[in-house]
């Protein structure tokens, strides 16, 4: 039986997937602090968590779930392999605690033959992997009935100008994105609501081609056969901070175009790498954080916001790799809280009269309950 919807302020429900839950903390200067757990481990883990009451939905990466073998494409259809025979394990285990899939996103960053990118990759026989690489993923998301199917940039991008194929890599994103749809379309798959796309500015590439929510919308309305298939799941605050753009304004612009499908939620340090902090976690983003669900709660949208973050590696503890994940989960799930309880506050908050740095200051000391 599926959980029961949170259905807090603008929010639906919460969503841990497994690539926080099982992210073993490595970054540039050093490797993984905590030792790789087994997707099943995830798998209980995040069952755990919804049993606790902490969450109602999950996401993944298909390499999140089973290894990814190019020689073998069609495994996830083979009832022999062992890819098929784990996937199913894995929805037991989810299915038994009531969670949802939110989103099925392919890994086109992992392995080393998409270095030069996927979808988008110079070498027509790399592109013709991916594509094939998504299928199995758009499979897999509807084995699970995942709610959507997610592109996030990856390695799309490039670092050097010069030697991109300005006349076509736009249209192979294109051709890469409409094959997306085609093959739903073509499988009858009726668990999709739609599609994502989710935007970033660099990283792991030194320039993403839609680094941003608006080239995101762009692109959606200008590039591809069914639009209104498509949506963006911004991730905020991380990815429009990186470019020293506002959060709420990135809600705003989307929510009045009607292409904010779901919320990907974290915190992050202005004009820094992806930090990938958890929520209102680090020296700054309070304000803007709880802002951004005031604005979903005023403008009337309500969805799903999915956690789309690490814990610090300074907390994480190698003895107990089990028992820090399950903290991160609930300090997760307790920022969350907080942030919509502060954002509750100013439901009824009114700037009639005030100049605009009386109304922010205002906005503070309502959101903050001084008086």
């Amino acid at each position: 039986m599926a959980k029961k919807m949170y259905d807090v302020g603008p929010v639906t429900m919460r969503s841990m997937p497994f690539w926080c839950v099982a992210n073993s903390l490595a970054d540039p200067f050093a490797g993984p602090v905590l030792p790789k757990i087994d997707s099943l481990d995830t798998a209980k883990l995040l069952a755990e968590a919804a049993k606790a009451g902490l969450i109602e939905m999950t996401s993944f990466h298909d390499d999140d779930l089973v290894p990814w073998d190019p020689a073998q494409l069609n495994d996830d259809m083979d009832p022999k392999s062992a890819t098929y025979q784990k996937l199913r394990a894995i929805k037991k285990i989810l299915d038994d605690a009531g969670l949802k899939i939110n989103t099925a996103t392919c890994s086109l960053h992992g392995n080393a033959i998409f270095r030069a990118g996927g979808l988008t990759n110079p070498d027509p026989k790399i592109r013709e992997l991916a594509r094939r690489k998504v299928e199995r993923c758009i499979r897999i998301g509807a084995l699970f009935k995942a709610d959507y199917y997610t592109y996030w940039v990856a390695r799309d991008g490039f670092e050097v100008p010069v030697v991109v194929d300005w006349k076509n890599v736009y249209g192979w994103l294109a051709e890469g994105l409409n094959a997306v749809t085609d093959y739903i379309e073509k499988k009858g798959y009726k668990n999709y609501k739609g599609a994502t796309i989710e935007p970033k500015p660099n990283e792991p590439r030194g320039h993403m081609y839609l680094p941003s929510s608006g080239h995101a919308v762009g692109f959606i309305q200008s590039r591809l056969k069914k639009p209104n298939f498509w949506g963006v799941n911004p991730e905020l605050l991380q990815h429009e901070s990186m470019m020293l753009l506002n959060a709420v304004q990135t809600l705003g612009y989307l929510t009045s175009v009607k292409k904010l499908s779901f919320l990907h939620f974290g915190s992050q340090i202005k004009a820094q790498f992806d930090n990938d902090f958890p929520p209102l976690v680090g020296p700054e983003g309070l304000e803007e954080t709880v802002q951004m669900f005031w604005l979903l709660d005023k403008v009337g949208w309500k969805g799903v916001v999915e956690f789309d973050c690490h814990m610090l590696r300074c907390e994480s503890d190698p003895k107990d790799y089990m028992g820090c994940r399950r903290a991160f989960v609930k300090n997760c799930v307790n920022a969350l809280s907080i942030a919509l309880q502060l954002a509750a506050r100013l439901k009824n908050f009114s700037n009639k009269g005030l100049t605009d740095t009386q109304a922010n200051l205002a906005a503070i000391k309502t959101m903050c309950g001084l008086k």
